[in-house]
């Protein structure tokens, strides 16, 4: 069974496909879910459509799950254990009910490596790859699935790709001696592979004109400066107005632009590719980036236009205004991801900081407090804790806050320093001399150039 591209879809699934499309766009994921499955279940080889699902159910449950130790199992444990044997009678039967086990966590690793052994007995290998591939990126560190996938390559003779996932291995567990030795023959057979193509053809050869050769080598250059970017822009503008609906082109050019900086431009071009690709969820997130930097782009000009002309009331009121609209805009997105999945902390902690930033520390506490539970940000989420309350008055609240986080750091790093001159500082405001000057002392002893602390440490002995 090979795998099917959206144009080779039965016809009677083409309607639940673009129902799903739309409801993506519309940022309906859930409903995009249920329909994508039902596409799949009828047409198991259609890959983009699996990738999209994939991104949605991704969406929606959030990263990989934390493990909850050495002998922690994944949800659905036993239940995939009556899959993996129903899979090896009925392969495609079994295809949505260990969908049904990703819709709840997509980076399963078991779920994953069922998914990919099922792929292979229906020769699906794409696929299959894509299986594992969700793993890798979820859980990089399981080097069992990763040296799967590994071999997997190295037999259909993708000895390069082999060599990086072998490579990401490493990475983690740089002991590895399989790993190490299958990274060395990976790349070799790779090498050998080039080797023999450049003894029985000339790439020059294969190409219809010089012109292609030039062009080809200079879309593989990195590193171009200004003028060069710009000469292969005007080149992709032309090769775009021949046919504003070629992906590829589209996809060039937004990239250009973003090179350039150009964001309003490559904001715009993103759109049309995420609109020509039939709902790709990376190309909507790329035309989001883009949004976010031109408004900052904006009012970085704006304010440069303020402060060199600080009596133009016009400036300053656009620049005003834009301000409020971009952190409105801010504070809306913030809350939109948090509706759609409200347990992811690093979620919280983006909605707090928005609302803090727009005034709003009320509304900005919940949020941080709930951030807190993730321990690879608590940190900067006390920190920003101590500063909302701090900012509605409660001193005694936001040292509380301060005073945790330094319990939480042990080396004298940037993040320390940072809240320890917060705290100094809020000692000083309420009054306390010493507790302040024993903030800065401590960085003093590190740091003598850190902000102001020289001056304000030894001045205290004057």
């Amino acid at each position: 069974m090979p795998e099917i591209t959206e144009k080779e879809l039965p016809h009677n699934l083409k309607p639940l496909w673009l129902k799903a499309l739309s409801a993506v766009q519309t940022n309906n994921l859930s409903y995009a879910v249920s329909l994508l499955q039902a596409v799949l279940k009828d047409g198991p080889g259609f890959l983009d459509g699996r990738k999209i699902l994939r991104n949605c159910e991704i969406q929606l449950c959030g990263g990989p799950k934390k493990k909850g130790g050495l002998f922690s199992i994944q949800t659905g444990g036993m239940g995939l254990m009556k899959l993996a044997s129903q899979a090896k009678k009925d392969p495609a039967g079994s295809l949505p009910l260990i969908e049904k086990e990703l819709e709840k966590d997509p980076y399963n690793e078991s779920a994953n490596d069922l998914l990919f052994d099922t792929f292979v007995r229906m020769e699906l290998f794409e696929s299959a790859a894509f299986a594992l591939e969700t793993v890798r990126k979820g859980y990089p560190e399981n080097a069992k699935l990763l040296h799967k996938l590994a071999e997997f390559y190295f037999t259909r003779d993708l000895h390069l790709v082999a060599s990086d996932v072998y490579n990401d291995i490493i990475k983690h567990h740089p002991t590895d001696s399989a790993a190490i030795a299958g990274a060395k023959n990976a790349s070799a057979r790779a090498s050998m592979a080039k080797a023999k193509w450049d003894e029985n053809a000339d790439m020059r050869s294969l190409m219809r004109n010089a012109a292609e050769v030039e062009e080809l080598e200079k879309s593989t250059r990195t590193g171009l400066t200004k003028e060069q970017l710009e000469e292969r822009r005007d080149r992709t503008i032309e090769k775009y107005n021949a046919d504003p609906n070629h992906l590829t082109t589209v996809k060039d050019l937004a990239n250009l632009y973003e090179q350039l900086e150009d964001w309003h431009n490559a904001q715009t071009f993103y759109e049309w590719a995420h609109t020509l690709s039939n709902g790709d969820v990376a190309l909507s997130t790329k035309a989001g980036q883009m949004k976010d930097r031109a408004a900052e782009s904006d009012i970085r000009n704006l304010e440069a236009a303020a402060a060199a002309d600080p009596s133009n009331a016009d400036l300053q009121a656009a620049l005003a205004a834009h301000k409020a609209e971009r952190l409105a805009l801010v504070v809306a997105e913030a809350k939109r991801r948090v509706e759609q999945n409200p347990t992811d902390p690093q979620l919280r902690y983006e909605l707090g900081n928005a609302l803090y930033q727009a005034g709003d520390h009320s509304g900005a506490i919940l949020h941080l407090q709930q951030a807190t539970r993730n321990p690879h940000i608590r940190t900067k989420v006390l920190l920003l804790l101590g500063r909302t309350f701090k900012a509605k008055g409660m001193f005694d609240l936001s040292i509380k806050q301060l005073s945790d986080a330094i319990a939480d750091l042990h080396a004298m790093d940037n993040t320390k320093k940072e809240v320890l001159y917060e705290k100094g500082i809020l000692h000083n405001e309420m009054g306390d001399k010493t507790q302040a000057l024993d903030c800065f002392k401590q960085i003093y002893e590190v740091d003598y150039s850190y902000r102001d602390v020289a001056q304000r440490v030894e001045s205290s002995y004057q």
